[in-house]
């Protein structure tokens, strides 16, 4: 994974610029944050309208993950996985999060962002 943990980082820029106001305000509001496989997610309930935007985000990331992986001859999995550590790594205090055991958690003050070991 280490091999494309620095053209990922070239990737994400593209991704969290995408967010839309609707995004945002259900980010803050704790119903959706960033998984660990480097997709958004839904946490608690939200509107059509911001599982429209969460789609497009997703489809977007999608999509740079495949072609990065074809690049690099890995699986865009990989690659996600690879964004995923990154995108963890700025979750925001009071922000929801989702490591690979599929349960959702939210940053507390004076909490480390979080990191899983497969990460380092």
């Amino acid at each position: 994974m280490r091999r494309i943990l620095v053209a990922a980082a070239l990737v994400m820029a593209a991704p969290a610029a995408a967010q839309t106001p609707a995004v945002n305000a259900a980010r803050a509001a704790g119903a959706v944050g960033e998984r660990y496989d480097g997709y958004i997610g839904v946490a608690a309930p939200v509107t059509a309208l911001v599982r429209s935007q969460l789609a497009t985000i997703n489809i977007r990331r999608r999509s740079l993950y495949s072609n990065l992986a074809a690049a690099k001859g890995v699986s865009p999995q990989d690659v996600g996985i690879t964004a995923g550590c990154q995108l963890l790594a700025r979750v925001g205090i009071g922000e929801p999060y989702m490591l690979n055991d599929g349960a959702w958690r939210r940053r507390g003050p004076g909490q480390a962002a979080p990191v899983p070991n497969y990460c380092r």
